[in-house]
């Protein structure tokens, strides 16, 4: 690009300059200012500067200033995300299991560049906080979008499920049978992202974990069940679904000693109602999937945990922890 050109973009190198390389802890000194608009090759005067400053900030761009350095300094003093605000989604990025290590670093350095270089070092110090357990499905990103489309767009997908073989493979299971749904919303459970659609073949929704859909397809089909959706409250689904596996929706009555008030909010939430038994346990009624899962979770708490109602869930609870001390 000729010089004369690059000078009409003097303003707009300035406000990049502004924005990746200063911030509150570090302001730029007018010389200083000329001098990286140089490297530019962009010639400027300190009256010019002043002038386009005036601009930017009547634009609405936060450029502050501060007198205490011996020659004053410019940065930009506002920004959309705060630097709080930016750890916490790189820590999200980085915690989030479904999105792949490349994938997570590709956002990282996008979330980067939405402050200052300087503040963008303690951002990556955040990306080595926790070790997870990455996804390696790079596709999720892309299943994640088409569904959202197809949901906009009211239109139904099909896809192959997958299951996980003894050579960590993942291979379509049913003998690669195509699954016809018609994508309502999608849910984050238990560190997994899961689709909730409606199967029309069954007359009921279903959940499929979006890690282990195989290549998802757009059908021109208009959605169906849109009245069965309705029925369905999402945070109650997900409190009552342990670990996203099915079984008999049941009402049941659980006992617990006080102590674990808050394993009992965490998992069935603020809205469920808590007995007073005694003055050291308490009882809650809530609907549950009872399934292998289920009873996992109870036993998980150990012997404090006590189903008292109904009988059958009771005997399957029995059933379950014999069978596991059968199990040699």
């Amino acid at each position: 690009m000729p010089k004369s050109e690059k000078q009409k973009l003097k303003l707009l190198y300035l406000l990049k300059i502004l924005t990746e390389q200063t911030d509150e802890q570090h302001p730029m000194a007018m010389p200083v200012l000329l001098e990286k608009l140089k490297a530019e090759d962009i010639s400027a005067e300190r009256k010019s500067i002043y002038n386009d400053i005036n601009c930017l900030v009547d634009f609405g761009v936060d450029v502050g200033f501060d007198p205490s350095r011996s020659s004053g300094g410019y940065y930009l003093a506002s920004r959309d995300f705060e630097l709080p605000e930016l750890k916490l989604l790189v820590d999200a990025v980085s915690a989030s299991r479904f999105i792949t290590k490349s994938k997570s670093k590709q956002l990282i350095g996008k979330i980067e560049k939405l402050t200052s270089r300087h503040e963008a070092v303690q951002l990556q110090r955040q990306v080595y906080t926790s070790e997870q357990i990455k996804n390696e499905n790079e596709s999720i990103y892309y299943h994640v979008d088409a569904i959202h489309t197809a949901i906009h767009e009211n239109r139904q997908v099909s896809f192959q499920y997958m299951e996980w073989n003894l050579q960590k493979k993942l291979v379509a299971r049913k003998g690669g049978k195509l699954y016809r749904i018609s994508p309502w919303s999608l849910m984050w459970n238990d560190e997994n992202y899961y689709l909730i659609g409606y199967d029309a073949q069954a007359a009921m929704l279903k959940h499929f974990r979006v890690d282990k859909i195989g290549p998802i397809e757009m059908l021109p089909e208009r959605r169906e069940g849109e009245e069965v959706f309705k029925k369905c409250d999402l945070s109650a689904y997900s409190a009552k679904t342990f670990g996203m596996y099915g079984g008999e929706e049941t009402m049941v009555t659980l006992s617990f000693p006080n102590f674990l008030v808050g394993v009992v909010l965490d998992r069935f939430g603020k809205d469920v109602s808590l007995q007073k038994l005694t003055e050291d346990r308490f009882a809650v009624h809530v609907k549950v999937m009872v399934s292998r899962q289920f009873y996992g979770w109870l036993a998980g708490i150990g012997k404090e945990a006590k189903v008292t109602a109904p009988e059958q869930v009771k005997e399957g609870y029995r059933s379950y922890l014999k069978e596991i001390l059968e199990n040699d």
